[in-house]
């Protein structure tokens, strides 16, 4: 949304090579959180029968069926929401879904931890993530406020919330990438790319531990 925001205020089109210079932002971010969680992400590797696999599977297919769908069948909404029709309103979804949480996970209740998930929780998270998919409303705020609602602690739900981060981001570069490619807008300079990449992933990293302590 952020971005999206910027290439409005700046006056960037895809044309000018903003979808490409984009994804690399997203995959320099990418890396920030695989630093940042790279003991659970290697706990997860190691024991790959660990529920926690499953769990991200399960939350990412919701995910993965709207990317399609708007792709395919949603493709017009899809072209006004990149144009940032929805921008002020997506912003403000996210605040709302913000407040909602935070109130929620403020009532005394005993929630539960990561060890503790079930699939149904996995379920909910994940059609919150697709919510999270308009551009304008944010991702780890609604899959943050996703497992609150379904009852996990605030420490859970930040790192499921990072871990989910890892595939979505992964099929977005690869989509935007693709995407990119096909229609030529690929024009960016290499030090241009470069400064980007290295200036999100330093802020990515540091935004991402600060995010952790704020919300545990």
């Amino acid at each position: 949304g952020h971005l999206l925001l910027l290439e409005k205020i700046t006056g960037i089109s895809e044309n000018d090579g903003g979808a490409f210079f984009t994804t690399m932002l997203h995959l320099a971010t990418l890396v920030a959180v695989v630093i940042v969680y790279r003991k659970l992400i290697w706990k997860v590797i190691r024991y790959p029968k660990n529920k926690l696999l499953l769990y991200l599977v399960i939350a990412t297919v919701p995910t993965v069926i709207i990317a399609l769908l708007f792709k395919t069948v949603l493709s017009g909404f899809s072209d006004m929401a990149d144009r940032g029709a929805f921008l002020g309103i997506s912003f403000i979804i996210t605040s709302v879904l913000l407040l909602l949480s935070d109130k929620l996970a403020s009532i005394p209740k005993r929630r539960r931890k990561l060890e503790n998930m079930s699939p149904k929780d996995a379920l909910i998270i994940g059609a919150m993530q697709c919510v999270g998919t308009l551009p304008g409303i944010s991702r780890s705020g609604s899959t943050i406020s996703g497992a609150i609602f379904a009852g996990l602690d605030k420490s859970a739900a930040a790192d499921f919330s990072f871990l989910m981060s890892i595939p979505a981001i992964l099929g977005s570069v690869v989509l935007e990438g693709y995407d990119a490619v096909k229609a030529g807008t690929i024009g960016v300079p290499v030090s241009m790319l470069i400064v980007g990449m290295i200036a999100a992933g330093i802020t990515g990293y540091f935004a991402v531990k600060f995010m952790i302590t704020m919300i545990k």
